[in-house]
């Protein structure tokens, strides 16, 4: 663990350092464009070949998508605490997301023209859901639940398989769960790539939802603009800020589950009021690690991926969160202190209150999606709604008596952009 003080002169640059660290390297980008642009010209044959190569699944192309009775017959054989785990985890995502749906309006402008929005369903959309190290099953719910508040017609869901070409079932019946019935085991890079481009046998859709290793999190940028995508949500992170009130063995559990991930590019923050606080964290750390199954993935990731602040005052603290900007904030501090923070950090993904709010009630069932930005992107991104699974269209409607009180605006901007044909297209109705 490496430890810094927020009042050290280089701690801004050290700080920014660390950070950078999340970053793609120019070796996962230049990978990841040699991948897209031959699954772009080879199609289902490159999908096969990366899935042979990384997956170690040997799959012809009419075997990529699982036939739906797999997906029925795994919910039914479910173990009774799986199923009602899903179904109340379900229940809380579609209570939470239900209340995100964007309504449609219309107005008044100063004209008396009738302006406003519509909200349509985007038609057809990709959900990428980690099936690797780790069978994200929740994963499922935190987007395939949106996409169908949303209404999206065509939803299509990707995950990789082991070598032999199997799907946690755990994984399907969640899908089946949540009605999803075009699944294909395709994961990886050749996911997104069949996604972004679409194959013989596999559609492509208009916008990918999901989060993924840095290596699908760079797929995910390089194809935006072919198609949408939902944010960059790549490795996990947590930052927890800890003041004399939290529980250093909450705190640890909290640290080592993120680092649980273990794809070796998580990221962990604990920002403490003193080094007395972070001392005692990393006690309790060494006491649980060797509770965990996990060992070698996590000690890796607390090797190369944990940072320990001692920042002792609050202004400190926000200006260090707002500047990492994490993907999951555990803010376990004093009630005044609390409600202070709560107002100043304005750039974390998702935020967790008190001592009693591990960041892995939000991950499986708290009810907003765990899918949120990492490496410092919920500076300008958001954690997954409703509304990304849609998209706004402005309704304009003039009337007579509107087009000629618009006409003086537009002469001038007209006039001011040089653009009389603009000008004249109203005037002649006015």
């Amino acid at each position: 663990m490496r430890t810094l003080s927020a009042t050290s002169k280089t701690f801004s640059d050290d700080l920014a350092a660390f950070c950078r660290a999340a970053e793609p390297s120019a070796e996962i980008a230049s990978s990841v464009t040699a991948i897209l642009a031959d699954i772009r010209a080879r199609g289902d044959e490159a999908i096969a070949y990366y899935a042979a190569k990384f997956d170690g699944a040997k799959l012809r192309a009419r075997e990529f998508r699982i036939n739906p009775e797999h997906l029925a017959d795994a919910a039914k054989k479910l173990p009774t605490a799986s199923r009602k785990a899903i179904e109340t985890a379900h229940e809380n995502v579609l209570t939470y997301n239900r209340k995100g749906v964007p309504k449609d309006w219309m107005a008044k402008n100063k004209h008396g023209a009738d302006v406003g929005e519509k909200f349509d369903p985007i038609h057809r959309v990709g959900l990428y859901i980690p099936g690797g190290q780790v069978p994200l099953v929740s994963t499922v719910l935190m987007t395939a639940t949106l996409a169908k508040i949303a209404g999206c017609p065509q939803i299509a869901a990707f995950t990789p398989s082991d070598p032999s070409g199997k799907v946690a079932p755990e994984l399907l019946a969640a899908l089946h769960v949540v009605g999803v019935s075009e699944v294909y085991r395709i994961g990886g890079v050749q996911a997104v790539g069949a996604m972004a481009y679409g194959t013989a046998t596999i559609p492509a859709v208009d916008k990918i939802f999901g989060p993924g290793n840095a290596y699908v999190c760079e797929a995910k940028r390089q194809v935006f603009g072919t198609v949408g995508v939902d944010s960059l949500p790549g490795p996990s992170e947590v930052m927890v800020i800890a003041d004399d009130t939290a529980r250093p063995d909450f705190v640890a559990a909290d640290i080592l589950a993120q680092a649980e991930h273990g794809s070796g590019r998580e990221k962990v923050y604990l920002v403490a009021t003193s080094q007395e606080i972070i001392d005692r964290v990393s006690a309790e750390i060494q006491n649980q690690l060797t509770l965990l199954a996990r060992l070698g993935k996590i000690q890796a990731v607390l090797a190369g991926g944990f940072l320990a602040i001692e920042a002792p005052s609050l202004a400190q603290i926000a200006g260090i969160a707002n500047y990492v900007a994490p993907e999951h904030l555990e803010i376990i501090v004093k009630n005044t202190s609390e409600k202070k923070l709560l107002r100043e950090i304005t750039t974390a993904g998702a935020i967790f209150l008190g001592n009693h709010t591990p960041t892995a009630l939000g991950d499986f069932t708290a009810g907003p999606s765990h899918v949120l930005p990492t490496a410092r992107t919920s500076r300008f991104l958001s954690g997954l709604r409703t509304a990304d699974f849609m998209r706004r269209t402005s309704i304009v409607r003039y009337s007579p008596s509107g087009v000629k009180k618009g006409n003086d605006v537009t002469g001038v901007f007209a006039a001011m952009e040089k653009l009389d044909a603009h000008g004249r297209s109203v005037k002649i109705r006015a």
